[in-house]
């Protein structure tokens, strides 16, 4: 049954709109750009097309809104989207603001709708096998997660870089270590426009002891989009840049040995065993993210991203934000 609406079908929104023609569940398509209607058109002429949101809201046989808009149009899209009883999926960072995200997400509970924001690395295969590392204990304790989403360009003038990329690393540092953020530092600084941060360097300490560390850029001369997971046993870097080797696992590490004989002395042994690279069945998250909003429509089930799953996530960004302003460390 076709069912779904796009709205903002530009950079990012046309590969939804591919993945939800592709379900067979696309019924239209909106955007304010009268071409880029057109050009989508041609390659979906199966589709309808409409320059007007509200045309959107008032169309009964649309049950399902998908949201990717600029983030600061978030907020308003959303609410009058649930206010017309409509299902959403919203592109990250869903909102910019900790007090909109939690008012969304009652909303949506009060009106029993599917609230799902993208964190569409929650969806990637190789994403999903470090947690399943994490969770085994083969690391052990995990002792602290380096972040590095680094590029040259693109540039956004609606959000700056911190609310652009770090979404992706939060969400999936939450997701593998499901454990509260107890405190948040964060350093940003601007050069391209004024007050709009190419550069940032964040750091997370979570109440379980683990650290984490986040590193995002517009101006680097690499694309670099690598996490690495430090265990008492094992370490784990996860590169999503890799066409074959995504997911690297290396027996290493520093054992302490406490030696009993004379008190308060230990030993240190470094230790440096085999590389293992699993295989991973590789899919476009994307594709299993717009198929799992289609399911928990039709099955009234909570996304594994939903509205509600996602406020730490938004939580810590905020955070993360408000110690850039005010130079200092946030406790949450």
């Amino acid at each position: 049954m076709k069912n779904i609406a796009v709205i903002g079908c530009g950079y990012w929104g046309k590969n939804l709109v591919r993945n939800f023609h592709k379900l067979g569940v696309l019924k239209t398509i909106c955007d304010i750009d009268e071409k880029l209607l057109a050009k989508l058109k041609k390659n979906y002429p199966d589709v309808h097309c409409e320059k007007t949101f509200d045309n959107i809201l008032t169309d009964k046989s649309i049950s399902g809104v998908v949201i990717s808009t600029p983030a600061f149009s978030h907020y308003e899209l959303v609410k009058k989207s649930l206010e017309s009883g409509k299902h959403i999926f919203v592109e990250k960072p869903f909102t910019t603001s900790l007090k909109e995200a939690e008012e969304l997400t009652e909303l949506a509970q009060k009106k029993k709708l599917i609230l799902m924001v993208g964190f569409t690395f929650l969806y990637n295969s190789a994403v999903r096998k470090v947690k399943e590392i994490i969770d085994s204990g083969e690391l052990g304790e995990i002792y602290y997660i380096y972040s590095q989403r680094l590029n040259l360009g693109i540039v956004r003038r609606d959000v700056n870089v911190w609310w652009n990329l770090a979404p992706h690393d939060v969400s999936i540092i939450n997701y593998w270590l499901n454990q509260k953020a107890k405190s948040v530092n964060g350093l940003g600084v601007s050069f391209i426009q004024k007050g709009i941060d190419d550069f940032v360097s964040a750091n997370i300490k979570f109440e379980n002891g683990t650290a984490a560390v986040i590193n995002v850029s517009w101006l680097d001369p690499h694309k670099i989009r690598q996490m690495t997971v430090v265990g008492s046993k094992k370490m784990v870097i996860y590169d999503d840049v890799s066409s074959d080797m995504k997911v690297q696992i290396y027996d290493k590490g520093i054992d302490k040995f406490d030696d009993f004989q004379t008190f308060g002395q230990f030993q240190l042994i470094h230790r440096a065993g085999d590389i293992f690279i699993p295989k991973i069945d590789f899919k476009e998250p994307l594709e299993i993210e717009a198929l799992h909003f289609v399911e928990c429509i039709k099955e009234g089930k909570e996304p594994l991203t939903s509205a509600r799953k996602s406020l730490p996530v938004i939580k810590i960004l905020e955070a993360v934000q408000n110690s850039m302003k005010q130079g200092k460390t946030i406790n949450l």
